[in-house]
């Protein structure tokens, strides 16, 4: 069968359409997340405003609908005079047109969150009404927009003091299957901004809950600190904090705070938005540190003999906030996640690095407690990579004995009766935390990819913290010392992404049991945990899809007539509410495990061999036979 393929047949999406069919590209999707994107948009707008210094106050307001916002600046107002090129007002081009914005010169603002010039668009393509009201020039002017489109001219209603911008929009539910919007979370999002921006006032009305918040913070940075700390529940190691504001090619502000918790907690800013998966600003902090503790200890020689100081010791309990204000952003990705400026992570080092040097040097008292609890981390790590040795389960009368500080370990005291989940990344690690049975289930996350064992002699294997880890929690030792009787749990889980990542890091791990400890897998104590790819919503019914193939499966069991399935693509395990993370994957009763088993030693051996072994060639071998296997691949 032949076809004809021509000009006819090429599409062009004009104005706003691409936003509107394709949301996804622009918000991250249509679920809860990228429903509230369309939030931190217009609040990041007022925000810089403020930033630049042309606002004092910020107020957010959830209708008592529950499904439409307004948030309002006294910035100095979107301008509505004509465009001088296409003869139409600059609100009616910003809030229709892509790529339209005074963000890119710089002449306006010195710093953005907002520079692609998409933000403001893409909400008002995306909403049934929006309404933009704004003071200027000593009047008041207003415009309405429909699914992007305007909804009438610029109109004058009258005259007014002051200026300032006021939004008010409605998403459209034929693009969001659920408009619900979460009052705690904008909450949350406009009293960090306050702490970001000292002195901005920032106020939330919940008409939904009938609850008014307003804040601000004189102190800034440092009463967040002391809020995270607070939160955290963790005992401070020294009173003062490091407190750090500067500005060269940057503008950078951080409060820093070592505690006696086991892990890093960093909180990230650029320009006002929070980057989760941090980026080169949070590479440049962390380089700066252990740049400045290691310089501080060698020249007063404060490590004692025998103890070797690791980067994750100097780090280890460092609770922190850092903001940085810089004139061209560049993020991966409309949702702004991550930093990806290069040039920002020696900016933010330079700053760093002899600012915390002169600190130390004249906060005497203050340094040395830092470097005691350095040089605690540094031994207890040491004191882990005994790792081939067993742990006795914690009794009555024996307690803990070395177990890693990051192991939210289970209350049952029965081997059997527990189980112990290796998850990957700390935000996955936290979803599962909260969502697991504490009473049988421990968690330990995994920093990173770990070691490929197969490439490794022992040595480097005992010293790979994360695979140290992973030994001292289970407690029956490894390769010669390996006594599975000794066994802390009955069994032991792997809990991955369901995508390529996950799959390799479940592939190093079973590489790493199969040469250390193989008798655990042939004793059917090792299992993959199967956490679904996708949530696809039919009406009221909601099926969980393990990958593309079940995916299309279900699709065509269960959608009939014009029923339109909402499909939800998890990037990860940390997307997951706790709750959904129980229900699909942790929950006995309705999770799926597959049992990690060794039906033929040869063929493993082989496998194990070829795919994980030094010998590149091999390994192009094994590919090769099998590439017709690989249907599809995603890239």
């Amino acid at each position: 069968m032949t076809s004809t393929y021509s000009a006819k047949d090429i599409t062009v999406l004009e104005g706003l359409e691409p936003v509107r069919k394709r949301p996804g590209m622009y918000i991250g999707g249509v679920g809860a997340a990228g429903l509230h994107h369309l939030v931190w948009e217009i609040l990041d707008n007022a925000v810089d405003e403020a930033m630049n210094g042309y606002a004092t106050d910020i107020g957010v307001t959830l209708h008592d609908d529950g499904t439409s916002i307004t948030i309002s600046d006294n910035g100095r107002g979107i301008p509505i005079d004509k465009h001088p090129v296409h003869k139409k007002p600059a609100l009616e081009i910003i809030l229709c047109t892509l790529h339209a914005g005074g963000k890119f010169e710089g002449q306006n603002y010195k710093t953005a969150g907002g520079l692609h010039g998409v933000g403001a668009s893409v909400v008002n393509a995306l909403s049934k009404d929006l309404i933009a009201t704004i003071k200027k020039d000593g009047g008041l002017w207003e415009q309405k927009f429909r699914c992007g489109v305007p909804n009438g001219t610029l109109k004058r209603l009258g005259d007014a003091r002051g200026s300032g911008t006021t939004i008010y929009f409605h998403p459209d539910p034929t693009i969001f299957p659920k408009i619900e919007f979460d009052p705690e979370l904008i909450r949350v999002r406009c009293e960090v901004t306050s702490y970001l921006h000292k002195g901005v006032r920032v106020s939330f009305d919940d008409l939904v809950g009938n609850k008014k918040h307003v804040y601000e913070h004189g102190a800034g940075l440092g009463d967040y600190l002391k809020k995270i700390i607070a939160e955290r529940g963790k005992t401070i190691v020294h009173d003062a904090p490091f407190t750090l504001e500067k500005e060269n090619g940057i503008r950078l502000q951080l409060v820093l705070q070592w505690t006696e918790a086991t892990d890093e907690h960093i909180r990230s800013y650029v320009n006002g938005i929070p980057t989760g998966s941090g980026g080169t600003h949070e590479n440049g902090l962390r380089s700066g540190v252990t740049k400045a503790m290691r310089n501080f200890i060698d020249v007063h020689k404060l490590l004692p003999r025998g103890v070797s100081m690791a980067t994750e010791d100097i780090r280890e309990g460092l609770t922190g906030v850092l903001s940085v204000f810089i004139t061209d952003p560049q993020f991966q990705g409309q949702t702004k996640d991550r930093l990806n400026n290069p040039e920002v992570q020696a900016q933010v080092d330079s700053l760093i690095r002899p600012a915390m040097e002169h600190w130390l040097n004249h906060n005497r008292s203050v340094a040395e407690a830092i470097v005691a609890r350095i040089i605690l981390a540094s031994k207890a790590r040491e004191a882990s990579r005994a790792a081939s040795q067993a742990v006795v389960r914690k009794s009555a009368t024996t307690g803990r004995l070395n177990l890693p500080g990051k192991l939210s370990d289970c209350s049952s005291n029965e081997p059997e009766d527990s189980e112990l989940f290796i998850v990957e990344g700390e935000s996955a690690g936290g979803s599962a935390k909260q969502g697991r049975d504490r009473t049988h289930q421990a968690i330990l996350p995994l920093r990173g990819k770990v070691l490929n064992s197969e490439q490794a002699n022992l040595q480097k294997v005992l010293e790979n913290k994360e695979l140290s880890d992973v030994v001292t929690a289970l407690g029956c030792g490894m390769d010669k010392n390996f006594e599975l009787d000794k066994l802390r749990y009955g069994r032991v889980i792997l809990l991955m992404d369901a995508d390529s990542d996950g799959h390799h890091i479940s592939t190093l791990l079973l590489t790493f049991l199969y040469r250390y400890m193989r008798q655990l897998i042939k004793a059917g104590r090792v299992y993959l945990a199967q956490p679904p790819l996708y949530r696809i919503d039919i009406g009221k019914q909601t099926f969980w899809a393990l990958d593309d193939t079940h995916r299309d499966k279900l699709l065509a069991q269960h959608v009939k007539g014009n029923a339109k399935p909402e499909i939800t693509r998890f990037k990860g395990l940390g997307e997951m509410m706790p709750k959904t993370l129980w229900d699909t994957t942790l929950n006995p009763r309705t999770r799926r495990l597959l049992r990690v088993d060794i039906a033929d030693p040869l063929e493993t051996e082989n496998v194990i061999s070829e795919l994980m072994g030094k010998d590149p060639q091999a390994r192009f071998r094994f590919i090769m036979e099998r590439a017709e296997e690989a249907e599809e691949l995603d890239v």
